[in-house]
């Protein structure tokens, strides 16, 4: 009898030891394992837009998930950003950023988030130029020309925009300011009015991204002075940049991606990968291309963190120059 209880003690002890020992990990299931929201804060059919869906397509097809672009335009952006940066860290919330983010970091004082630290960087997609661009009827056919005559007519140029704040008003705040000239800023809600009256004469210059400002320039609407990138444009190779009449000049609106901050290395190393896979793909490039861009050279989510720094401390010095308060 003590005997068979004495098994019995072992074989309970056996049973805890074993209860108690600590069993391997569950692998994890690879990401994605569902459909992965793409945030846009820009409006349909923007560059953003059609970026993002471009990149969309791309991931859902070599992840085997649905990247499902969402569109929340308002706020110069912010509403988006929010959005992403109150979704649970864990990769199925991307945000399109672009220039418009770290312009909005100097911009806005009182926002509820801090962009550049409450949003990770995964991947840079591409740069997107500007023109500088005037009415056919302008006396002005040059940079230089343009500067001329600003001098000699101050205040009297009125340079459009799609709003405050935005890329493309700031372009044309450091032109200004490297210029040494004095024009009259007149922002519109959007690039469409913008250039609606651009054409009608209202206004006589606006520094335009390129999707919307080369079909204008295509069908000789509108006269492109220059570039605002460093490197001429292969879309227009004949034109210079404004850099080569104003040394160190250099504006552009650019497009990445973006999580929120506590994202898993693992899932923001995944999506850099294949981002970074999307953009030398011959298709892909061909099509950014079209819209005006240049690609960006692939780069780690450091490299990109350093890039998006750099920017915003750029934007930071022209906003307190220009004294540009938001809307």
């Amino acid at each position: 009898m003590r005997e068979g209880r004495r098994r019995f003690l072992q074989l309970s002890a056996a049973g805890t030891m074993l209860a108690a020992a600590p069993h391997p990990a569950a692998p994890q299931a690879a990401y994605p394992t569902r459909p992965v929201r793409f945030i846009v804060g820009q409006a349909a059919g923007s560059s953003s837009d059609i970026t993002a869906r471009l990149i969309a397509q791309w991931l859902s097809e070599r992840l085997h998930q649905q990247f499902v672009v969402e569109t929340r335009p308002g706020a110069g952006g912010n509403i988006a950003t929010e959005a992403v940066v109150r979704s649970p860290p864990d990769g199925y919330t991307l945000l399109l950023v672009n220039a418009q983010n770290t312009i909005n970091a100097a911009l806005y004082e009182q926002l509820s988030f801090d962009f550049l630290r409450d949003i990770a960087p995964v991947a840079w997609i591409d740069r997107v130029a500007m023109v500088m661009e005037v009415t056919p009827t302008f006396p002005a056919k040059s940079v230089p020309e343009f500067i001329a005559y600003a001098k000699a007519n101050p205040g009297k140029i009125n340079m459009a925009s799609a709003g405050i704040g935005g890329p493309q008003h700031v372009a044309g705040e450091l032109f200004k300011f490297m210029a040494g000239v004095d024009m009259t800023h007149v922002p519109y809600r959007g690039t469409t009015p913008a250039v609606t009256d651009l054409l009608a004469g209202q206004v006589q210059v606006m520094f335009d991204v390129t999707p919307t400002a080369i079909p204008q320039i295509t069908a000789g609407k509108l006269r492109p002075l220059a570039v605002t990138t460093a490197e001429r444009l292969a879309a227009l190779p004949e034109l210079p940049t404004i850099g080569e009449f104003l040394k160190g000049y250099e504006a552009s609106a650019w497009i990445g991606v973006g999580v929120p901050k506590g994202t898993p290395a693992d899932i923001i190393a995944t999506l850099n990968r294949e981002i970074n896979a999307a953009i030398v793909d011959p298709t892909v490039k061909k099509r950014l291309d079209e819209l005006g861009a240049m690609v960006a050279p692939p780069s780690s989510p450091t490299q990109f963190a350093s890039f998006i720094a750099e920017d915003a401390a750029k934007w930071a010095k022209v906003i307190k120059a220009a004294g540009i308060k938001p809307q």
